[in-house]
């Protein structure tokens, strides 16, 4: 089963302080990660063109990886019409990038819980958008996979489809495609109070690709989250903080073995730590533990 990498502990390297290139990155896993490829995040490529973006892949397959899964954040629930059709916009931009860079699979989201929303109207609206870009999905060869996600770090407000049933209600809603498919991210369910196994039950067989992480709360619980969420604040709360693979909340015997039984062949990707200080060296780790956990499970 193939392994991917994504830079959450250098995002501020990448995107605020600029003192690490998308090139570095590339560098810095090949050279030092036992992984097969890289996950990477629309806002570290949006500005390339399309001649900057060949030149990356070629660096990429040059280090011996490949680049399968793009990370992108649409925000579907904005009550303006014009709003959302720029989002579709954007989505069908990203997934343009995700096969330009060689890539299979482009993360969709639902968009921003923003307050007064009606719920069965937002998940149309959601449903609508995504199925607007499918068709240039596919004429890319690319997957849109739709994340149980928590909150884009530019987000004001958390995931409008977190609730395991309200997920549910969008899956269902978007309907059968082979170009619409599930990334699942057991952390995300666990901080919004349900069981990431339950989802996943309910989800195993769409599952393309996964996100591998372990979340902690620090110097709080779940219901001190719950009131941060409650006061709109771009990014995430202070004390959600993302751990090494295998040292958290996640039943990583329990989430294989259900991959398995449904047969999942698709990517993992490591969603691994806030700390670029020790950043490197917990992404070694949770290589090493997923690697050990994946064999066991007969995922290789």
């Amino acid at each position: 089963m193939p392994l991917a990498v994504f830079p959450k502990c250098y995002l501020d390297a990448l995107l605020v302080q600029r003192s690490m290139s998308v090139e570095d990155w590339v560098d810095l896993v090949a050279e030092h990660l036992a992984v097969d490829g890289l996950e990477l995040y629309t806002p570290l490529i949006e500005q390339r063109s399309d001649a900057e973006l060949d030149a990356l892949r070629r660096q990429i397959a040059s280090r011996g990886l490949v680049m399968p899964m793009m990370c992108h954040s649409p925000d579907f629930t904005i009550p303006d019409p014009a709003g959302r059709q720029a989002e579709v916009e954007r989505q069908r931009r990203a997934v343009t990038a995700t096969a330009r860079l060689g890539g299979r699979y482009c993360r969709v989201l639902s968009g921003q819980r923003r307050p007064g929303l009606d719920p069965d109207e937002t998940v149309g609206w959601v449903a609508d958008s995504i199925r607007a870009v499918l068709h240039h999905a596919e004429r890319h060869g690319v997957v849109l996979t739709l994340e149980n996600h928590y909150k884009d770090g530019a987000w004001r407000w958390s995931e409008f489809a977190q609730p395991t049933a309200r997920f549910l209600q969008l899956v269902e809603a978007v309907g059968d495609s082979p170009y619409f498919a599930v990334n699942f991210d057991p952390s995300n369910t666990l901080i919004g109070g349900e069981d990431p196994l339950e989802l996943l039950a309910q989800v195993a067989g769409r599952v393309a690709t996964m996100h591998a992480s372990d979340r902690y709360l620090e110097g709080g619980t779940l219901d001190d989250l719950r009131r941060c969420e409650a006061e709109p604040h771009t990014g995430y709360a202070d004390l959600l903080r993302h751990g090494v693979i295998g040292q958290g909340l996640n039943d990583y015997d329990r989430i294989f073995t259900l991959l398995a039984g449904a047969g999942f062949q698709g990517w993992i990707s490591i969603e691994d730590g806030d700390d670029p200080v020790h950043g490197l060296v917990h992404l070694q780790q949770s290589v090493t533990f997923l690697r050990a956990k994946m064999a066991q499970h007969g995922l290789r």
